[in-house]
Formats: structure tokens, C-alpha cells, sequence
């Protein structure tokens, strides 16, 4: 639209300023004729009556002059007239005209000066008058008096308006002709030919790159196409010698890391395109005035887990814009490349209304599918509202990735409870496209799965998928029981697929990890961990810590009650201990999570209060967003890390904290109640809920000879080396291909 305002704007200003100076020139002349008309009228009324009033002066007959004036009063447009003597001296004027005496007439004393008539257009009592004088002399040329003339005007100015609405009419049909004229040729020769390249080149990008040119692929446009059609053929044969080198590597590695994963997406997916969708975004751009939007990583497990898999793999990813200045950093498309100094994949942003984001994320999926899959005894919320919200948005999300896929295979991997709905609603579009769903919580049994009012069309949804992927099999074993109890489908448990509607589901366990590189990589910088004992005072402390987002899954409140028992029960560790609790505020719109946020902040200031002595806090409470950057340096201070969820999918931060200790030292306590603790036995297993044990599980952590912490440590930086980020990934993208083709 802006292009065909900046095509048409001159056109319509020259066609414009020619007809307005068109109408000036002929209202003008109208005018003039109009004019010299009156003018012509009124001589000869004013002759006619100086001759009838010739005797009148002569002979000095007021009466007679007043019967004469009066005569001519009628006619049509005559306002009146007025007949003077030589010295100047009203002798007779009409009755309609009577004030005209006192009006202060201007063309009375000129003709009485020049001698010779004398016209001009006035105002008076409201109108205007065209007031002609005309001296009447006698033979000799004495004269001998004045008539004067006062004749209506008001009558040219309807003919003046009426021209000027004529030429406004005719310049408003021109505009509208000329508008809709350009706009016809700029579509025809401009807009068409270019939306003809533009879907070729969509389809042409999507993989149909056998698709017919446009016939408006001519001259420049032609040109266009043939270097689009070039660099496609040297993608394809790129492609494919990747594919083979890819296919030949993959067969002699066996340790999974970034080139490995790389090789495996390109061997097993080949040409076909990969996308992952989640409801958290990789990478948030914030506003950061003067300068530009400043991008940060969010807090959250999912992003830890996939921003390796997409470097190493490529594809899009398509997540929610929630940062304020995340679509000032996009394309048209809501596109950009990322990481921003590296870019290695592309990022896709849907943009959500504040009421979406309130009931579909804050309502629907945090206040009902999040407390309903962790038991923390925290009663679920259902709102039909919400409800809505929550289709509406997961199929906006669902055309967001229909728009983006290519016309060949594609594989499209979903995470997490957000979008149970997706994999349904683009099978029913692309049935020839393969959908998988990681959930990365818990899942629990049917009788909990049946509170939710909801359950058939949420298990309908994910059974739209290919794959269904948990951390731990207990998770897929609640699954099977659930459909099976809840829905009419037929259920395999050697197999572990599920039926419905003649389209196969498999459910498999496969235990997400974090990149190990990372830890390998890290270099030792001894004054960020001298600084972060300057800062916190941490010099010869024992230093716990935990990291987490503020949540009620995250057991924070129970694991300061187990640090005030330990420091009760064993007071000499007084100055000597400190534990430093990490939290990203999250949540916060959603009462239970604003209400836990305070009840932290005062368990945190009373147990300071209560064992504080001089300077020293035995808590140091650090809540805003700390970077994987930023947190790296703590996880190599602290002594022992403490992992205390209620219930949790996997619990990532206490393979982070492992991959972090490469100098194999340091203690993991963990939760029994988290996936991980499946995989890291050599962690000291605690029950958050036994306050008692929990401190003599702390305490035991203390006084951990160096040889047994280094011993476990090694075996757990084991574990997690082997059973990384890109072995997990390397898991379901082989079980993934390895199933029927979709369709």
C-alpha cells in the first residue's frame, strides 16, 4: 500500500494542482463575463434614467424625482436608486435604500470630482451592491445632477459556488478513475507478476523445486529466478554429498557429541527440515535504552536442553515472543538468525495478545496442567475460559508451523504440556508430516489425569503424534495406563504404542541431559571465583548452594528447614557455613507462586535473624536472573549442591552442577522424587519431606572425606558425559526415523 501511495501521490498532486488551477481560471472568467454584464445592465438603467430625470434637474421637481425613483424599484435584482443634484444633495432615493443616506457613499464624491461615471462593488446592511453613479448634464455640459444605481450581487456568487462544486465532483471522479486505474497497472504489471515469483520462490524453498516458473518470470524477474534456481541446485547437491559423508561418520563414532548429533540429523533426516516449537523462547530481547535491545538467555531446563541440539543440528525453532522488544529484532516474518554472534538456526517468534498469554499459559497450562502432573499437593484450576484460550492458541501456533513447512518430509518436534493440541492440528493439515511431543514433566497416574475436565481431547491431541517421549519409563507407564483407562484405543505394553483411530502412537522414556562440553570448555578463572568470595564473604566457608526457578515443585521452603535443623543440631558449623539459594522469580501474575515468593522472603529473613552472629548470614537468598554464565562460577565455589524438588520430570541443574565440577570435587544432594536421581546414583539421595533426615544428609555431605566425594563425582561426571544432551537427541531422532513413514 505504502509503495502504491508513493506511485500514485505525485500523479494525484499535478492532476490536482492542473484542475484546481483549471477552475481557478474559469470561475474567473465567469466571473468577469458575469461582471462586465452587470456592468453593461446597469449603464443603461442609469442612462435611461438620467434622461427621463433630465427636466426633473432642470425644472427642480422633488416630487416628480421621487415617482421616477420609485418606478424603477421593482425591478428584478434592483436594490434601488437615488438621484442627487449638482452639488451633491440627495434630491429623491428608493424606500428600500433609505439608510444608503447615512451610509457614507464612496462613489458619490468621485463622480462629483471627475465628472464621469464611476462604479463600484460594497457592502451594505448585510449584502453586497455593485453602486454605479453617472453624471446628467445638458447640452452644454453643465451638470446638472446624479443617478445613481444599487444593484444586487448575491446572484453571482450561487453561479460561482455551483461552478466550483462542479469542478470538485469532477476532480474527486478524476482522483478516484486515476486511483483505481494505477492501481489496476501497478497489480497487473508490478504486484502480480511479483506475488507469482514470490510463491514460487516459497514453493521452491519448501523443497518443490520441480514447480513450473511463473509466466511473469521475465526480463529482471527472469534474471531472479535463474539465480534462485542455480543456488537451489548447489544446495541440493550439498546436500546430498553431506548426507553421505554424514551417514559414513555416524557408523565410526561412538562417543555423542556436537558433530555426532550433526551427522546423524544429516544422515538420518537427510533434506527433510526440522522444527522444534515451544512455548519459551531461546533467546528474549529486552528493551535497553538509548542503546539497541539487549538479548538474554532465559531461565529454564527446555532452552538448557535445546539450544545445543538446534547449533548442532540447525532448523527453526518456533516459540512464543514474550520479551518487549523481541519483534523490533525480527524480520517481516517474525524471523531472526540466532545465536546472535554465531547464527546457527533460525528462531521464529508468534506473537500473543496479553489475554492469550493470561489464559493460556498463566491460566490453563500453569494453573491447571502443571499443579495437576506434580504432586505437591496443590490443587489444580480449571476455567473453561482458559480452556478456549488454550486451543485457540496452540492453533495459532499450529499455523505458524504449517506455514513454514516445506512441501516435502519435515519433522516437527514439540516440547512440553503447552501444546497437547499441535500434534493433532497438523496431522489433520500434513498427515505426510512426522510430529513428536517430549513431556518434560511428570505424568501421573489416570485416577489424578481424570480430574481434568478436559483429558479426552488433551489425550486425543497427543495421540495425533508419531512419538511420545518421557524422561522416565514410570512416566510412560502412567501414559499407557491413562489412554487405556480413559479412552477407547487399544494399548501394546511390549511394544509400547497405542492405538486410536487406526493411527499408531509410540511411547518411549528417553532421560534429557545437559552438554557436558560445556564443563570441558570452561576455563579456569580463578579471580571470578576470588571475587565471588570477596562479594558473598565466602573466604574458608563451606558453601551450599541451590538453583532454581521460584517454584512450589522446587521444595525451596523444605530445604531451608533442613539448613536451620543442620545448623541446630550442629552448631559448630556456625561462620563456618553458608548456603546461597539462586532464584529466578517466575510466575509471579499467578497468586500461589506471588504468595510462595513471600513466604521464602520471611522463612530466609527469620532463619538469618535466628542463627546470625556479627556479620555473618548463614543464608544468602540471590533472586533475579542469573545467565548459565553467571552461575557457572557458583557451581564451581560451592562444596555441595543441593537438588530438593517435590516431584520433577529430570532436575537439570544437578547435571549441571556435575559437568561444572571438573575438578571432580564437590557433592550432589538429590531428591529421590526427580527423574535424575534414576541416573545419578553416586548422589546422596535425600527425601525432601523428612526435615530430620534431610539435615543429617547435609551434615553427612560436610563431613564427606575428599577421596569419597572425588569418587563419586568421577562416576557421576561419567554418567553425564556419556548420557549427554546429544545422546538423548541422538536417542529420539533415531527411534523417531526409525518409525513407519508418517502418512
Amino acid at each position: 500500500m505504502k509503495r502504491l501511495l508513493f506511485f500514485i501521490f505525485p500523479i494525484l498532486v499535478i492532476v490536482t494542482a492542473g484542475l484546481g488551477l483549471f477552475g481557478f481560471l474559469q470561475v474567473r472568467s465567469v466571473e468577469d463575463k458575469m461582471t462586465d454584464d452587470l456592468r453593461r445592465k446597469v449603464t443603461a438603467l442609469a442612462e435611461s434614467i438620467g434622461a427621463s430625470s433630465r427636466h426633473i434637474f432642470i425644472s427642480f421637481q422633488p416630487h416628480s424625482a421621487q415617482r421616477l425613483v420609485d418606478s424603477f424599484d421593482r425591478r428584478e435584482r434592483l436594490q434601488g436608486c437615488a438621484l442627487y443634484d449638482s452639488t451633491g444633495r440627495l434630491l429623491a432615493i428608493s424606500e428600500r435604500m433609505a439608510d444608503w443616506r447615512n451610509a457614507g457613499d464612496p462613489v458619490l464624491p468621485k463622480v462629483l470630482k471627475h465628472r464621469r461615471p464611476e462604479g463600484d462593488t460594497l457592502s451594505f446592511a448585510g449584502a453586497t451592491l455593485f453602486v454605479y453613479a453617472s453624471p446628467v448634464s445638458d447640452d452644454n455640459g453643465r451638470l446638472l445632477g446624479i443617478v445613481e444605481i444599487l444593484h444586487d450581487t448575491s446572484y453571482l456568487y450561487p453561479v460561482q459556488t455551483a461552478l466550483w462544486r462542479r469542478l470538485s465532483i469532477l476532480l474527486f471522479a478524476m482522483t478516484v478513475l486515476i486511483v483505481a486505474v494505477l492501481f489496476l497497472m501497478q497489480r497487473r504489471l508490478f504486484t502480480l507478476p511479483i506475488l507469482r515469483m514470490a510463491d514460487w520462490f516459497d514453493r521452491f524453498q519448501k523443497g518443490e523445486t520441480d514447480a513450473p516458473r511463473p509466466p511473469s518470470a521475465q526480463g529482471e524477474l527472469r534474471l531472479l529466478a535463474d539465480e534462485v534456481e542455480q543456488a537451489a541446485l548447489t544446495l541440493r547437491v550439498a546436500r546430498k554429498a553431506i548426507f553421505k559423508e554424514a551417514t559414513a561418520r555416524v557408523k565410526k563414532e561412538d562417543l555423542w557429541t556436537e558433530s555426532r548429533l550433526r551427522d546423524l540429523v544429516h544422515a538420518r533426516l537427510g533434506v527433510s527440515s526440522f522444527f522444534v516449537v515451544s512455548n519459551r523462547e531461546p533467546y528474549i530481547h529486552e528493551l535497553n535504552p538509548p542503546g539497541p535491545p539487549r538479548c538474554v538467555r532465559p531461565a529454564s531446563g527446555v532452552v538448557t536442553a535445546l539450544n545445543p541440539i538446534l547449533k548442532a543440528s540447525g532448523g527453526t525453532w518456533i516459540a512464543h515472543g514474550s520479551g518487549k522488544a523481541d519483534f523490533l529484532a525480527v524480520n517481516s516474518k517474525g524471523k531472526r538468525g540466532v545465536p546472535p554472534e554465531d547464527p546457527r538456526y533460525i528462531l521464529k517468534r508468534v506473537r500473543l495478545t496479553k489475554e492469550e498469554e493470561n489464559g493460556y499459559y498463566y491460566g490453563f497450562s500453569n494453573e491447571g496442567l502443571w499443579p495437576l502432573c506434580h504432586v505437591t499437593h496443590t490443587r489444580p484450576v480449571f476455567r473453561e475460559a482458559d480452556w478456549q484460550t488454550y486451543k485457540t492458541v496452540n492453533r495459532k501456533f499450529a499455523d505458524a508451523v504449517l506455514d513454514e513447512l516445506p512441501v516435502h518430509k519435515a519433522f516437527v518436534f514439540i516440547q512440553d504440556y503447552h501444546f497437547t493440541l499441535l500434534g493433532r492440528m497438523i496431522k489433520e493439515k500434513r498427515p505426510d508430516v512426522s510430529v513428536a511431543l517430549f513431556w518434560h514433566i511428570p505424568w501421573p497416574n489416570p485416577e489424578i489425569f481424570a480430574i481434568c475436565p478436559y483429558y479426552t481431547e488433551i489425550l486425543d491431541g497427543m495421540l495425533g503424534c508419531d512419538l511420545l517421549g518421557f524422561h522416565v519409563q514410570v512416566h510412560c507407564n502412567n501414559f499407557l495406563d491413562t489412554v487405556n483407562r480413559l479412552l477407547e484405543c487399544r494399548v501394546d505394553t511390549e511394544r509400547f504404542t497405542v492405538v486410536r483411530n487406526e493411527k499408531e502412537t509410540a511411547v518411549r522414556s528417553f532421560p534429557i541431559s545437559v552438554d557436558d562440553a560445556m564443563g570441558r570448555h570452561l576455563p579456569e578463572d580463578g579471580d571470578t571465583l576470588r571475587e565471588i568470595d570477596r562479594e558473598y564473604d565466602l573466604q574458608g566457608k563451606i558453601v551450599a548452594i541451590g538453583v532454581d526457578r521460584i517454584d512450589y515443585t522446587k521444595g525451596i521452603a523444605e530445604r531451608l528447614h533442613a539448613v536451620d535443623r543442620f545448623l541446630e543440631k550442629h552448631p559448630e558449623y556456625r561462620d563456618r557455613f553458608v548456603f546461597i539459594q539462586i532464584g529466578a522469580p517466575s510466575r509471579v501474575h499467578i497468586k500461589r507462586y506471588h504468595d510462595l515468593g513471600g513466604e521464602i522472603d520471611e522463612l530466609v529473613e527469620k532463619l538469618n535473624w535466628k542463627h546470625s552472629d556479627g556479620t555473618w548470614k548463614p543464608i544468602l537468598y540471590l533472586k533475579r536472573h542469573f545467565t548459565p554464565d553467571e552461575i557457572r562460577p557458583f557451581y564451581k565455589r560451592s562444596d555441595i549442591c543441593i537438588v530438593s524438588s517435590l516431584h520433577d520430570g529430570m532436575n537439570l541443574v544437578a547435571k549441571e552442577y556435575v559437568t561444572a565440577r571438573t575438578d571432580d570435587n564437590g557433592v550432589l544432594l538429590l531428591s529421590s522424587f526427580t527423574g535424575a536421581s534414576r541416573e545419578l546414583s553416586e548422589a546422596v539421595p535425600i527425601n525432601p519431606y523428612a526435615t530430620e533426615e534431610f539435615a543429617d544428609r547435609i551434615h553427612q555431605a560436610v563431613e564427606m572425606p575428599e577421596s569419597e566425594k572425588r569418587r563419586r563425582m568421577r562416576n557421576l561426571r561419567a554418567t553425564v558425559s556419556e548420557f549427554n544432551i546429544y545422546r538423548w537427541a541422538g536417542q529420539i531422532v533415531s527411534e523417531w526415523t526409525a518409525l513407519p513413514p508418517a502418512g
